[in-house]
């Protein structure tokens, strides 16, 4: 296995293990002062970064992601996917393109950047399928 497919297949089981409940084999793959980052937001570090996955998964947060594609360059893995989030009977689904950091097998830098506008939107037609009982 090269470097490039460790580490796409490092971010895969990483997110895989986030949609599947797995918080705790999720967070072996991230790096203690991994730094995750998203678009508009903060930029959160380390244990936080735990912290922040934890909870969602105590509040029943519920996490999928749909591959569209992945690409690597050495230990730097790109990824063009769908998220789909949701608590309850409501969901809301959005395009995210994520610039991951992988050194030593570990997740050092998370970066996804997605469009605020389109996660806004989806997250309205949710609140609208959730009045309709869809």
């Amino acid at each position: 296995m090269t470097a490039a497919t460790s580490a796409a297949t490092t971010v895969r089981d990483f997110l895989q293990h986030l949609a599947a409940r797995e918080t705790d084999a999720a967070l072996a793959l991230l790096a203690d002062d991994v730094v995750w980052r998203n678009t508009g937001m903060p930029s959160f570090e380390g244990e936080r970064v735990h912290a922040m996955l934890r909870d969602m998964e105590k509040r029943g947060v519920r996490f999928d992601v749909r591959f569209k594609h992945v690409a690597t360059d050495g230990d730097v893995v790109l990824t063009d996917r769908t998220d789909v989030i949701g608590m309850g009977g409501w969901e809301t689904s959005f395009g995210v393109r994520g610039t991951f950091e992988v050194r030593e097998g570990r997740i050092a830098v998370w970066d996804d950047a997605f469009s605020w506008l389109e996660l806004l939107g989806s997250g309205v037609v949710g609140i609208g399928r959730l009045l309709a009982g869809r």
